[in-house]
């Protein structure tokens, strides 16, 4: 006999992060998922592959479910699919949570936060880290703000498709511990980029000096996983440029707003955005090095 599912949810947004995330929710967490998406055709192949059900707009995904997701594009998508006429907000149950998974401001999070206390249900900013991949696999990691009490109740719901799930704060924080991720991407890469440009340069084989660099003080996630890749000038494995940019503007607008100096940041920014120019907005993050080839 087939287990009767745990929570009513819906999932907003069926982007390459959303849509597998939403099949983690049905598939590993037994949950009762309703999808809604923009395109209504990725919503009914959702159905299709994974069970479940489609919704015509947000307000219809999320009545009467015990929790929403959304994973969209930007503060201005987000407020459309909950604010929105047909919004998310404007059918929520008193008591329900809400868990934003899309990378935005803190602004906007504490924004919804105020916006959802109003009435009487929770609000998580969850934006997550680990790319298309990640999202695949199911082992995401998840920077939650919000009250405790909400993260409690949607924690274990999360888990679904993550591998680690934290509580940061209050409500902002997990987009502000997202900007932190993200500011030390960006350096990383330049540098390993740098690197290996460098290695060429010098006419060394960049498997050997990485095979032995790797091990030490220099390594890291992204030279394990990119520096092959980044080699052989491929760069479609993992988070577009144009994703990256539009992160890193979040970035540098919060730090006009609290001061921050963010001098590395800035400049990865404006190397990004030679790589757009480059034809490179849906190449992967680690195509810095194609800039220095050029």
């Amino acid at each position: 006999m087939e287990e009767s599912p745990m929570a009513k949810v819906a999932f907003i947004g069926l982007g390459v992060m959303g849509y597998p995330m939403a099949g983690h929710l049905k598939a590993r967490g037994n949950h009762d998922v309703t999808v809604y998406n923009r395109t209504t055709e990725k919503a009914e192949n959702w159905v299709s592959e994974h069970g479940g059900s489609a919704a015509a707009t947000p307000a219809e995904a999320a009545r009467g479910k015990d929790f929403v997701f959304a994973c969209v594009g930007n503060d201005d998508d987000l407020r459309s699919v909950t604010l929105g006429p047909d919004g998310a907000f404007q059918s929520m149950s008193a008591g329900s949570v809400f868990i934003d998974n899309t990378t935005a401001s803190a602004e906007v999070a504490r924004e919804l936060a105020d916006e959802a206390e109003k009435r009487s249900f929770g609000f998580i900013d969850a934006p997550v880290s680990g790319g298309q991949a990640g999202a695949e696999n199911g082992v995401l990691t998840v920077m939650c703000g919000g009250e405790s009490g909400t993260f409690e109740k949607a924690k274990p719901v999360i888990d679904s498709y993550a591998r680690m799930v934290g509580l940061m704060g209050p409500a902002g924080a997990g987009q502000l511990t997202k900007m932190i991720n993200q500011i030390c991407i960006a350096g990383l890469v330049q540098g390993l980029a740098e690197g290996i440009h460098f290695g060429k340069k010098a006419g060394l084989d960049i498997e050997k000096v990485v095979e032995v660099i790797s091990k030490g003080a220099a390594g890291s996630w992204q030279m394990e996983n990119r520096h092959k890749t980044m080699n052989e000038g491929k760069y479609d494995f993992g988070f577009a440029v144009d994703w990256m940019r539009k992160d890193l503007g979040i970035c540098l607008s919060e730090a006009d707003r609290n001061g921050a100096k963010l001098p590395v940041t800035a400049l990865v920014d404006q190397f990004y955005k030679e790589v757009q120019e480059l034809g490179g907005k849906r190449w992967d993050t680690s195509s810095l090095l194609a800039r220095l080839e050029k």
